[in-house]
């Protein structure tokens, strides 16, 4: 099951379209994967044709698991109606029966810094907490690196206080921060 959700324009912000990952993403997904930012920050690089098309395929296992949903994140342009990739929000470990799951992103290069991530995942949390109420979801944890503020400040902006410090453990060398958000 996949869907979209989109996410109302602001005055400041163009409106935000979040959809299934499509095949036809492969060469925005691998200009995005060329950002050295991006790629501390990740576990898994994309580098060729084949990986992608492989990273795909899984996100769409997930959604058809019921356990992980990966959203691409889009930005239309207000003329012509094309979209361009700015983002990546994942819910994952999803389980009928368990109170928590967990949260993810990533942000284009040329999209941070423009409250793209908080947007779409304050979207994402809320649709997560509908749609798996009746399994008894509850709360969506954000984990990040200690050395990654950015990632601190979307946390905040979408609704996620700072719970605790976790130590380092692999495939993260540093400690790192666990935020949460419970259903209201």
């Amino acid at each position: 099951m996949s869907m979209t959700l989109r996410v109302a324009a602001t005055p400041s912000a163009p409106e935000l379209v979040l959809r299934a990952w499509r095949d036809d993403d492969v060469p925005e997904l691998l200009e995005v994967y060329r950002d050295p930012v991006l790629l501390a920050r990740t576990r898994h690089s994309l580098t060729t044709s084949a990986e992608a098309r492989r990273w795909l395929a899984r996100n769409r296992q997930g959604w058809a698991a019921g356990r992980r949903f990966s959203f691409a994140v889009c930005e239309p342009h207000p003329h012509s109606g094309v979209t361009r990739l700015v983002a990546c929000i994942v819910l994952k470990d999803v389980v009928p029966g368990r109170p928590d799951a967990e949260v993810g992103y990533w942000t284009a290069a040329a999209a941070r810094g423009r409250g793209v991530a908080p947007r779409a995942l304050d979207a994402v949390s809320r649709w997560a907490f509908t749609r798996f109420a009746a399994g008894g979801l509850t709360r969506l944890e954000l984990l990040h690196q200690l050395d990654n503020p950015a990632s601190c400040r979307v946390a905040e902006k979408s609704g996620y206080g700072f719970v605790e410090v976790l130590p380092a453990r692999p495939p993260f060398p540093l400690d790192g921060h666990r935020h949460v958000r419970w259903r209201d």
